[in-house]
């Protein structure tokens, strides 16, 4: 059985390892709510935080990409209701201002309303990633 919310969050994730902003940007709803480990901006690691609405989003990419070599991207599992859709995933990266390198593990929560992405929240380990940047 194929599950739609999972199958767009599918071709986000390929989108994200090509670099194709343009395929995520179409995924989401323009008032996007995302919040990347927490509300609160981390001076440490550039990406944490929130953005708000479809138009902000790119910044969050651009933090990623310009901080960090991401050297693996593997969504694990998703797991899907109604409404949300929780995925796994193992990723790895080196940060470029200190060449330290980092593999954990994190979970992204998506919700969906009319076939748009509106809410994100990430989670990982937050104190790994920050030593990396240190």
């Amino acid at each position: 059985m194929s599950e739609p919310k999972i199958e767009t969050l599918q071709r986000v994730y390929a989108a994200f390892g090509r670099g194709d902003l343009d395929t995520i940007l179409a995924a989401l709803a323009d008032d996007i709510d995302w919040t990347s480990v927490s509300d609160e901006a981390d001076p440490v690691v550039p990406w944490y935080g929130r953005y708000r609405g479809k138009n902000d989003v790119p910044r969050f990419f651009k933090e990623i990409g310009s901080a960090v070599q991401v050297t693996e991207f593997t969504p694990l599992s998703f797991t899907a209701n109604d409404t949300d859709v929780m995925v796994a995933i193992r990723w790895s990266f080196t940060v470029t201002a200190t060449g330290k390198s980092v593999a954990l593990h994190m979970q992204h929560w998506w919700r969906f309303a009319d076939g748009k992405i509106v809410f994100v929240r990430t989670c990982e380990d937050t104190a790994r990633t920050a030593a990396a940047f240190s």
